[in-house]
């Protein structure tokens, strides 16, 4: 993988841990969620430092919100980082619960 570019970076969908992943050069980034309901409850964006500043956190965030739609569920963003990134995308405002 290229670490220099989180579009080389695949995401990995874990139902079982309720969450998704990107594994970098020995470094997990994650976006973690829970179900309640018809909704998807995002918790928790964690990027450790070594990937910070290569939009992985955006990646994530995008492929979740993407598989959320599919799904036809609606979404409460408890993250902050998820919160901000649905105001600034209004493509995603159509998934807020």
């Amino acid at each position: 993988m290229n670490s220099a570019n989180p579009e080389n970076c695949d995401v990995r969908h874990n139902a079982a841990a309720g969450r998704f992943e990107i594994e970098e050069a020995g470094h997990s980034a994650v976006v973690e969620y829970r179900l309640d309901g018809e909704l998807t409850v995002f918790t928790h964006t964690f990027v450790p430092p070594e990937l910070r500043g290569r939009g992985v956190a955006e990646k994530l965030v995008r492929a979740a919100l993407a598989e959320t739609r599919r799904q036809g569920r609606k979404v409460v963003a408890q993250c902050s980082y998820v919160s901000a990134f649905i105001r600034q995308n209004p493509e995603y405002h159509d998934l807020l619960a």
